[in-house]
């Protein structure tokens, strides 16, 4: 398979995902622990890097599924017509599109195909992504597409997993390394989060303390959040 075949090796890789899978339901505690974390962790980073007037800031998502990610930037202080997204996903993007303000920009489609200008963002963000990306040379290309578009002083903002899933031979975990291969150009600064969701699963619902409590050993967390920053 060549790499121009993998957005609709991804699209099929979707397709046979269940419907309205429950384990993702805000409802249950190890899912709102995990996203809070999350959420922490990113507007850390963006006071780390002195990105803090965030309604001027320019932040494209890729990958923006139903828009829960540009929902979040919107509530906390973006700007809907500095905001933009782009999705393969049919269905997630007309999802997305009833969800956010028509002042938000979202486009349908392949994100290579897509004209976005050089250096036109102040941020470019991934969240889950390239662990949906078996072909490593499409990896590489949307990378590198990446980096194109975030301007100097910028970055990527990455969010994903490390560790492979024996259950889900569709996704691939993308170690630390592997991202510091895709950005060789960059200054990467990486942290540890989310509690591993088995894990997770089993202790949140006796106690939401006990996520916290578990997810204080780095070594039971399977994600990682980047900050790739251009120099």
């Amino acid at each position: 398979m060549s790499p121009a075949d993998e957005p609709s090796a991804v699209s099929i890789r979707y397709a046979r995902r269940s419907p309205g899978d429950g384990r993702y339901n805000f409802l249950r505690p190890e899912v709102y622990l995990g996203v809070q974390e999350r959420q922490r962790a990113m507007l850390q980073l963006f006071r780390q890097h002195s990105m803090t007037d965030l309604a001027a800031l320019r932040l494209l998502e890729v990958g923006c599924g139903t828009g829960g990610n540009l929902l979040e930037l919107l509530r906390v202080g973006f700007a809907p017509q500095h905001l933009s997204g782009i999705e393969l996903l049919p269905e997630r993007y007309r999802q997305a599109r009833q969800t956010l303000p028509l002042t938000l920009e979202l486009v349908e489609g392949d994100a290579l195909q897509v004209p976005i200008a050089p250096g036109s963002q102040d941020v470019v963000m991934v969240s889950t992504v390239f662990s949906s990306l078996l072909d490593e040379l499409f990896q590489q290309q949307l990378a590198a597409a990446l980096w194109q578009w975030v301007k100097p002083g910028g970055a990527v903002l990455w969010y994903d997993f490390t560790f492979d899933n024996p259950h889900n031979p569709d996704v691939r975990g993308v170690p630390l390394q592997r991202v510091k291969a895709l950005f060789p150009q960059a200054t990467i600064s990486a942290q540890r989060v989310t509690l591993a969701p088995p894990l997770a699963r089993r202790v949140a619902p006796i106690h939401p303390m006990l996520y916290t409590l578990f997810n204080s050993l780095p070594w039971l967390r399977t994600h990682i959040i980047c900050w790739i920053a251009k120099s």
